[in-house]
């Protein structure tokens, strides 16, 4: 990445399925991302538990000696449902708080295949990125083209002029760990103009009015 402005990067989150997935490969994907950020010094914050491709990476990135942090809904901790998480773990009432706890401790964020809750987090990163609430790069680790189609629609979606191209900047793609990463590490935010005069701060009584289309 010679030439290009490399963002430090300390703490990833990692959306993920809490089942393993049909491919074997999903499991061995998971378990080497792990090994990346192990090797890289970089710490996991993730949805909590041991499941499916959750306790996968989890439990790499803590053989390799790096710090993990579970951020999980009490409801989910009840009976051991999810099981025990790999590192700490901060409990929340919401699924909402914990998205929010997860923006504000990550400097970065990979989803690996997953169902609906995966996607939902995943979008909801990439839209309040669009809307300036955070600058932070987001990447999905297309394993064996798992996000083929996921991918297909954003471009489509931009086709039809419901995202913008610069917009559609904002969710990176790799097909291998270390290239992702590295994707993550030299991504460089570009603000939409006019979204970026919005003002996110709890003072903030009211927005600015302004003249745009919000494409959302």
């Amino acid at each position: 990445m010679e030439g290009v402005s490399v963002r430090k990067i300390k703490k990833i989150c990692v959306f993920c399925g809490a089942n393993s997935g049909k491919d074997v490969a999903f499991v061995n994907a998971a378990f080497h991302l792990g090994k990346v950020l192990g090797k890289r010094k970089i710490d996991l914050v993730y949805g909590g538990g041991k499941l499916g491709l959750m306790g996968c990476v989890s439990t790499a990135v803590a053989q390799h000696e790096r710090q993990v942090l579970g951020i999980i809904p009490s409801a989910f901790t009840i009976n051991n449902l999810v099981g025990e998480t790999c590192g700490k773990e901060i409990k929340v009432a919401t699924m909402q708080e914990r998205l929010v706890m997860m923006m504000e401790l990550s400097d970065a964020f990979i989803a690996l295949p997953g169902g609906f809750g995966t996607l939902e987090e995943l979008f909801q990163m990439i839209s309040w990125a669009q809307l300036n609430i955070h600058n932070k790069p987001i990447g999905v680790l297309n394993i064996n083209g798992f996000f083929n189609g996921l991918l297909s629609f954003v471009d489509h979606a931009v086709k039809q002029e419901f995202i913008t191209p610069r917009a559609r900047k904002i969710l990176i793609s790799a097909t291998t760990a270390d290239e992702l990463v590295d994707k993550l590490q030299a991504f460089q935010f570009e603000p939409d103009l006019a979204l970026s005069k919005l003002k996110w701060s709890p003072s903030s009584s009211q927005k600015e009015k302004l003249d745009l289309t919000l494409r959302l």
